[in-house]
């Protein structure tokens, strides 16, 4: 059963040229996908290629010109309430709340969920337990680290327990080492959950640890190849992936190009 599902999906936004005249420029045009539950799926593109765009479709921050956008059966944009709770995001950005501590973070989307006061803190301890933070719950987010903060804000989407786990380039700020260990988490997490989940990423090599399959996006914002994950790599291997996932990106270049572009796109 899909759980996501866009159907020929387009977005303009209106630019202004010279003279008063406008002009329409598609961010996202006829785009078509589906996500069946327990998926998780990576999204990878070029800058410009309308990944963002996607996703503030998915999350309902804006409206669809024309084709349909639905999350568990509901328009994200039109009945944004109807899907409360049931979907968490992670962005780029931790996006803690400075005067709160890590646990009373975690709570916080339980907090405006209205669950039980009595049952806030168990849940947030649990999460943060599972994430590795237990020592830490009672700390600012200013004595955090980076990937501290960054595994309290997927303690605080995991803690709403929603069916659906969509995340923004939630590793790009971290250095490599943290963000392998932060995917995995993600990735084992996800898993153990039974829940679904898209990650929209810049880097080849964070998609093909975190996907099961893998979406491919070129400007203005369509579908160009969709690569399962485990099969590609018993039948061609993880090389050859990164270099299809390339050419599907629009990367035209030899073998050696090919490898320095995979090894700046990881």
């Amino acid at each position: 059963m899909s759980v996501i599902c866009f159907d020929g999906v387009s977005k303009q936004f209106a630019v202004r040229a010279g003279r008063g005249t406008a002009s329409a420029n598609y961010a996202v045009r006829g785009l078509s996908l589906q996500v069946a539950q327990g998926e998780l799926v990576a999204v990878v593109g070029k800058t410009g290629c309308g990944k963002s765009t996607m996703f503030n479709l998915l999350i309902g921050l804006t409206a669809a010109s024309s084709g349909s956008v639905a999350v568990l059966g509901h328009d994200p944009f039109r009945d944004f309430a109807g899907l409360a709770g049931k979907v968490g995001v992670v962005f780029q950005g931790d996006r803690l709340l400075p005067w709160r501590s890590a646990l009373a973070n975690v709570e916080y989307g339980l907090e405006l969920l209205k669950a039980p006061r009595e049952n806030r803190a168990q849940v947030a301890r649990h999460w943060l337990h599972k994430l590795g933070l237990e020592s830490h719950m009672d700390k600012y987010p200013h004595a955090l680290s980076g990937g501290m903060r960054q595994r309290v804000s997927i303690a605080r989407a995991f803690a709403t327990d929603p069916e659906i786990l969509l995340c923004d380039e939630p590793f790009s700020a971290l250095d490599e080492i943290n963000a392998a260990l932060l995917r995995n988490e993600l990735r084992r997490l996800v898993k153990e959950s039974n829940k679904t989940g898209m990650l929209v990423t810049h880097s080849i090599r964070e998609a093909m640890d975190v996907g099961d399959r893998i979406l491919v996006l070129r400007a203005p914002g369509h579908l160009v190849a969709d690569f399962r994950v485990a099969d590609m790599l018993a039948t061609v291997g993880g090389a050859a992936l990164k270099r299809q996932i390339l050419e599907a990106m629009g990367q035209d270049a030899g073998p050696q190009e090919a490898g320095a572009a995979v090894g700046a796109a990881a």
